[in-house]
């Protein structure tokens, strides 16, 4: 059964994709606040309403929701909520839960151009448009106010602001001083550790950022915040965060090794790297298995280990 418990309320819901169920949390404070929302399904927004009544509310009563970031399985069910519910979040979220002719114009262009760099044989293009199949389970609504690192959030009272970057370009993380309490959205799993996805550079930037090295700064953040607990964004709760942060740090570096290895004594392209990496799924999951690639050499690129030079249009990496 739902209860609140130090004034948290762990949701969780259904969702259509792979990663399985996704947790929202009801935060009781001066304002009854949401963070995150589920996917856009009416599978999820009934097991929504249905937890909350266990709780004594309804979707009505929800004052405000803040996102951790803008992934559908997160953000989806916004469009659910009357428009007298605030929506905080990074300003990144904009872009994504407010689409325009200006998002599917960046988005389509930078993918494409990543594609051909990434050397993606012609037939392989074709696949591009389907990156955006997710956003289906997304709604369509702006955000209304724009938080960061150093914020407060209006009625979530003791509560602070952590940028944590990797994941997703807009990702935040909420921590409560007073009991050590950190909402991680999906910046830290138990069980598994999340993909830091390739994104395209909005507001005018033109170079893309680098996920997977944001990814391992922002877990090194959290090692100078005293946590005691972590309410994650799937799965289970973390008691240790500390203990499991080395841990994700040096899979990381071995997976990194591994491809050094395919590397050396090789030019290769990312797509060569990443039909070996994930034989079995590259041509269904396209775009998070080049992203998941494009992350390792990234990281072996910012130790010095490897090089790239561009030929015709095409990065070969090389040691």
């Amino acid at each position: 059964m739902t209860t609140l418990v130090n004034d948290i309320a762990k949701i969780t819901l259904s969702t259509p994709f792979a990663v399985g169920d996704v947790n929202v949390y009801l935060v009781k404070g001066d304002a009854l606040t949401l963070v995150d929302a589920g996917p856009l399904t009416d599978t999820a927004w009934v097991q929504l309403t249905e937890q909350l009544s266990t709780l004594g509310y309804t979707p009505g009563d929800i004052e405000q929701i803040v996102l951790t970031h803008h992934h559908p399985d997160h953000a989806g069910l916004l469009d659910r909520f009357p428009s007298s519910v605030t929506v905080f979040g990074h300003k990144y979220n904009r872009f994504w839960l407010h689409r325009d002719d200006h998002f599917h114009e960046v988005y389509d262009r930078f993918f494409m151009q990543l594609a051909i760099e990434s050397g993606l044989p012609h037939e392989y293009l074709a696949a591009i448009p389907k990156f955006k199949s997710p956003l289906k389970f997304m709604g369509n609504r702006k955000l209304d106010v724009v938080i960061g690192e150093g914020d407060a959030v209006p009625g979530m009272e003791g509560w602070s602001i952590i940028e944590t970057l990797g994941h997703a370009q807009s990702h935040l993380s909420f921590y409560r001083e007073s009991d050590g309490v950190l909402i991680a959205g999906d910046h830290i799993l138990a069980s598994i550790s999340p993909n830091p996805l390739i994104e395209p550079p909005f507001e005018g930037k033109t170079e893309r950022s680098k996920p997977l090295l944001q990814y391992n700064a922002s877990l090194k953040k959290l090692l100078d915040i005293p946590i005691s607990l972590a309410y994650t964004g799937h799965g289970d709760n973390i008691e240790d965060v500390h203990g499991l942060i080395p841990r994700r740090l040096l899979k990381q570096d071995e997976r990194a090794q591994g491809v050094l290895e395919m590397i050396r004594g090789n030019r290769v392209t990312v797509f060569e790297i990443c039909k070996r990496l994930f034989p079995s799924v590259y041509r269904k999951e396209l775009g998070l298995t080049l992203s998941e690639t494009i992350g390792q050499l990234d990281y072996l690129e910012s130790l010095h280990y490897i090089k790239k030079e561009k030929h015709e249009g095409i990065y070969y990496y090389f040691v």
